[in-house]
């Protein structure tokens, strides 16, 4: 007889306890990836000089981890997310830097035109600007599309496609463009900045992977925070030692420079290797007023201080140096200097001392005809050809003193004077693919002048105001495809580089040697000393003559009281001194600075007492956002640190727990619902993000916010007036109220009908809570919670006897989370709660 074992018991392995708030997973991905695109873009404070930049990124990629997560809630597909993203983006773009949008948000025709003037002002002042830039509206939008895209495929990598770690390919490109462009050091905080969001983003995703596999905990982890801790560890400390590795040796930031190595990759001894657009290039596009120079020696006399000048013209692009400056050459500048053309070094000098005070570049300015140069190190060079005092890397500039002549010929020693082409070096004279128009223009206003003199008086006195010429900071819109001849036959409307090149084209169509010098208007007298500074940036022409040299003629129609006009130009000489100086007659259209900013005419048009200068957006929306958002930021923290530590408690608590003991009842009625105001920090922090990001928008456009708002307020409303409903209720429970029983069984009841699985009214209690277990498939925990539920509800509805309301705040917590274990709730009954519909 063959005896059966009897069958073993099978004992179900206990679940793994319930994870923190389910929020807290589906938020961090994206919370972690906007992080890490954050603190990667604080490298651009290396080529991008403040911090307005920053707010626009704040809120693109806010912007764009919100829609993210809302579409992904609703179970968007990958790329329709994708794409409203980038259309996010676009309407920041729109609002922020166009005018002209439907509903200053929607992109149009004329708006997308717009938007490509503004990325071609941007480009052309990254083409003439020395790192750090001015953060100027073109630049700044360069910068949020640059970084939005960013933020757009880090958030699809680390979010939707679950690579993270594909990221740092992205995020190290963010570093490298300012890596190399930038001359100096990149700061050091940024990349620890950067190396920490990383480091979390993989934790994010490490916490998620391997602590938790098919409701198993996976192989060879504990619960240990330090366990969870060692790959953030092992990643913090990787990056920091490529940090300090690649620091050591290549100099992050240093254009790859060698330490102890010689030169600095921009060509050998005497030579220069990079374009001249260097700082001071960039100060005929900078608005803030910065002195330059202190200038002592040089009285009353109205002279132009000159950096460096170009020599080639290049058709729709500009001037420049031939081969980039690389052919330059000079001798050490605080050695006795060869003569300069028409300086025979034995007339009358005038000794200058120039005290550079905010002046950082390869260029030091200088006046006239230098004989001598005194306190400068051997590195500074100077080019007889070009005259400029050069050096091969940028630095700061010390005080130094020139002794030049400054002496003015005389229009008549001028008309005698033609240069002799062959003896004059040919990148000063030669000149390709000039418009024939330019040409023929240039023909017509000099075909009565006999001597080259005359000429150049004749073009100079073309660009005035009478003729049309107007000194903006915005050229006219253009009408044909070549620019110069625009300009010149069309537009008439640019600064002092439009004219300064137009000119110089013209004298080099009809045979006369010209170069465009940029540097410096005379500055504004305080005391003993001229100040230079920014706003005297300018850019004028040279001409050569045989024997007086370099002459100046500036053509830009300035009528602010600081163009220069020597006495050859002038009208009327009788009773003028070599030094005297008169502006050009022009009409008073507008009253521009002498820079290359020169205020939008209209401006002065009823400004009042502001100067004439155009009002400037409020900042008290973008000051309210920043308080609202620290508010929200702090009480996010501090309700993220509560659920922690609040959960942690039940952990160690729960093995020790008797169902009956009342303490541990009352531990854990503490843990669900303190019937404090810290239940509420989620739902006001959410409500403070909501209004500083409202604020934010109306920074931008208040049609921005306003739709903001709506969306926010369609998506969110429902949830939120279930969340105050239902910890309304929790708090009835926590606190022991007479209606604990009520609460808790209509709370249960929008639980289940925001699940799908709607009770009727006239099921019993024990019908309904059958229902509850079996449709939800509860597990112990939660069947066991839920007959204690039933148990108080009957007792409270059908009994004299009191329920115990002890028992009551842990069964129903047990419920809740088994609820959340075994039916879990959809983003659709999150967003649109079917409970609200039964109106209780």
């Amino acid at each position: 007889m063959t005896t059966t074992a009897p069958p073993r018991k099978h004992t179900p392995k206990p679940r793994p306890e319930a994870p923190p708030p389910v929020w807290t997973s589906s938020v961090l991905a994206p919370v972690a990836a906007g992080l890490a695109t954050l603190f990667a873009s604080t490298s651009l404070t290396g080529v991008v000089t403040g911090w307005a930049w920053f707010g626009y990124l704040l809120v693109a990629v806010v912007l764009i981890a919100s829609t993210g997560l809302a579409l992904r809630s609703l179970r968007a597909p990958t790329i329709v997310v994708g794409l409203a993203q980038l259309l996010v983006l676009l309407f920041l773009i729109t609002g922020a830097f166009t005018t002209s949008g439907i509903l200053k948000i929607i992109p149009g025709p004329e708006a997308l035109e717009e938007l490509r003037g503004v990325l071609a002002a941007s480009a052309e002042q990254i083409r003439v600007g020395l790192p750090p830039v001015e953060g100027t509206p073109p630049i700044l939008c360069l910068v949020t599309i640059a970084i939005g895209l960013v933020a757009v495929l880090v958030d699809t990598l680390a979010v939707a496609a679950a690579a993270p770690a594909a990221t740092g390919l992205v995020l190290l490109c963010v570093y490298a463009v300012p890596a190399a462009l930038a001359e100096d050091m990149l700061p050091w905080w940024t990349f620890l900045l950067g190396a920490a969001a990383f480091a979390a983003l993989l934790a994010v995703d490490g916490n998620h992977r391997h602590r938790r596999w098919r409701n198993r905990d996976a192989p060879g982890l504990g619960n240990s925070a330090s366990t969870l801790s060692a790959p953030v560890g092992v990643v913090a400390a990787a990056i920091a030692m490529g940090l300090v590795i690649g620091t050591a040796v290549t100099g992050i930031g240093t254009v790859g420079s060698l330490p102890g190595g010689t030169g600095s990759g921009r060509g050998g001894a005497g030579g220069f290797g990079v374009e001249p657009f260097t700082q001071l290039r960039g100060l005929l596009d900078q608005g803030e007023n910065v002195e330059l120079f202190k200038v002592y020696g040089m009285g009353a006399d109205k002279r132009l201080l000159r950096a460096f000048t170009l020599d080639t013209y290049t058709p729709n692009k500009g001037w420049g140096l031939a081969q980039n400056g690389r052919a330059q050459q000079g001798v050490q500048a605080n050695q006795g200097l060869p003569p300069a053309p028409g300086d025979d070094g034995v007339g009358p000098a005038r000794e200058i001392r120039i005290e550079p005070t905010n002046w950082v570049d390869n260029w030091l300015p200088i006046y006239g005809a230098p004989r001598t140069l005194a306190g400068l190190a051997d590195n500074w060079l100077y080019d007889p050809v070009g005259g400029a005092v050069f050096t091969t890397t940028k630095q700061n500039a010390p005080a130094y003193t020139e002794t030049a002549s400054i002496k003015e010929p005389s229009k008549e020693e001028l008309r005698l004077d033609d240069a002799r082409l062959a003896e004059v070096p040919p990148q000063f004279v030669q000149i390709d693919r000039v418009d024939p128009r330019v040409a023929a223009k240039a023909k017509q206003l000099t075909e009565n002048e006999s001597n080259n003199f005359d000429k150049a008086q004749a073009i100079w006195s073309f660009f005035t105001a009478q003729n049309g010429f107007v000194y903006d900071t915005k050229t006219a819109d253009a009408k044909d495809p070549d620019a110069l001849a625009d300009f010149i036959l069309n537009g008439k409307r640019g600064f002092c580089e439009q004219f300064a090149s137009a000119m110089a084209v013209m004298l080099r169509s009809i045979g006369i040697p010209s170069r465009v010098a940029i540097g410096f208007t005379s500055g504004t007298p305080k005391g003993d000393h001229l100040s230079i500074s920014s706003e005297d940036a300018h850019a004028w022409v040279e001409v050569f003559f045989q024997e007086k040299g370099w002459v100046s003629f500036d053509p830009t129609p300035l009528v602010d009281g600081r163009a220069v006009v020597p006495p050859y130009l002038q009208t009327d000489t009788s009773s003028s001194t070599p030094n005297d100086t008169q502006e050009v007659p022009t009409a008073p259209a507008s009253s521009a600075p002498a820079t290359g900013t020169p205020r939008d005419p209209g401006a002065d048009q009823g400004a009042g007492d502001t100067g004439g200068q155009q009002e400037e957006e409020p900042l008290w929306p973008a000051i309210l956002a920043g308080i609202l958002g620290g508010l929200a930021a702090a009480l996010t923290v501090a309700a993220i640190v509560r659920s922690r530590l609040r959960y942690r408690a039940l952990m160690r608590s729960k093995p020790s727990r008797s169902p009956d003991s009342p303490a541990s009842a009352r531990e854990d009625d503490g843990f669900l619902d303190n019937p404090n105001v810290a239940n509420w920090l989620p739902l006001i922090a959410i409500g403070l993000w909501v209004a500083a990001f409202a604020f934010l928008a109306a920074w931008v456009s208040w049609w921005f916010a306003l739709i903001l708002v709506v969306v926010l307020g369609g998506l969110g409303t429902p949830t939120a007036i279930r969340e105050i409903k239902r910890r309304l209720r929790l708090q009835k429970i926590a606190s022991h109220s007479p209606d604990a029983a009520d609460a808790a069984w209509r709370e249960l009841m929008d639980e289940c009908a925001d699940r799908g699985l709607p009770l009727s009214d006239g099921d019993t209690v024990r019908v309904a809570g059958r229902k509850v277990a079996e449709k939800h498939r509860l597990d112990e925990e939660g069947r066991s919670g839920l007959r204690t539920v039933i148990g108080v509800v009957e007792t409270s509805w059908y009994s004299d006897q009191p329920a115990s309301d002890d028992e009551l705040g842990p069964a129903f917590a047990e419920v809740r989370k088994s609820l959340k274990r075994n039916a879990p709730m959809s983003w659709k009954g999150r967003l649109f709660p079917r409970s609200l519909r039964r109106g209780k």
